[in-house]
């Protein structure tokens, strides 16, 4: 395992950090045992406690199993880990976007999106229209693409919101976290998405009506667009690193 002494403040924050990196990029297989405890310790430059504190957290994200008087063990995260791990697996050693990981959020995306519209619609509360109806409002009147990616979020927010179902806004939640920091870069690419008030408005129309066929109709077509666009982008960067 490729480790360095820890010098950030936080001490079981950044021996988490680094283990997390190492578990992902598969340097440990499914079942092989992590360095001991004060093997940890005299390599991070910390004491037992961080390493201690930060094994738990590997555990609780479904990184690692820890059994007492046993060596603790790496897992396979893509049977134990939750939608908490998309952010490490967005970007790998040196920020470098992972285009698969990325695929995988925007195709996510366009499934969570019409269904929660759907239900936003079915589910209808008189309450949601005004906050939908002045996120609108406001994407109408910029031109800006990256705050109206940030508005596009709150519209997307607010649907997940009206459908009141518990996994999708979870769900949401770990989108949002790994999304946002790439909206304002992305937002040239989704530009047509973002500028479609008309089809944000539809959306919103079809709510109020309580016609669930027609929001989810809408927001499919909506969404669409964005995702073959940064869909054909990431075709294109890959092609690119291939060359």
């Amino acid at each position: 395992m490729e480790l360095v002494p820890v010098r950030k403040t936080s001490a079981s924050g950044a021996v988490f950090d680094q283990l997390i990196a190492e578990l992902v990029a598969g340097r440990l297989e499914p079942g092989e045992s992590l360095p001991a405890e004060r093997a940890l310790t005299e390599r991070l430059g910390v004491n037992r406690q961080a390493v201690r504190e930060a094994l738990q957290r590997l555990a609780q994200a479904g990184l690692v199993k820890i059994n007492q008087g046993e060596p603790t063990r790496a897992l396979d995260y893509r049977r134990s880990a939750g939608l908490d791990l998309l952010p490490q697996l967005l970007f790998g050693a040196g920020g470098t976007l992972d285009v698969e990981v990325a695929r995988s959020i925007i195709e996510m995306r366009a499934l969570i999106g019409p269904e929660a519209a759907r239900l936003a619609a079915t589910r209808f509360r008189a309450e949601m229209l005004p906050a939908l109806e002045a996120v609108v409002t406001e994407m109408s009147a910029t031109e800006d693409l990256g705050s109206l990616a940030r508005l596009d979020l709150d519209f997307w927010d607010l649907l997940i919101d009206g459908a009141d179902n518990i996994a999708y806004r979870l769900a949401f939640n770990s989108l949002r976290e790994t999304y946002e920091p790439m909206a304002a870069s992305l937002s040239a690419v989704i530009a047509g998405e973002l500028t479609d008030i008309d089809a944000h408005r539809t959306i919103v129309a079809a709510i109020g009506s309580s016609d669930g066929h027609a929001a989810e109709v809408a927001a499919r077509a909506l969404l669409a667009r964005g995702s073959v666009a940064i869909t054909e982008a990431l075709a294109t960067l890959t092609s690119g690193d291939e060359s």
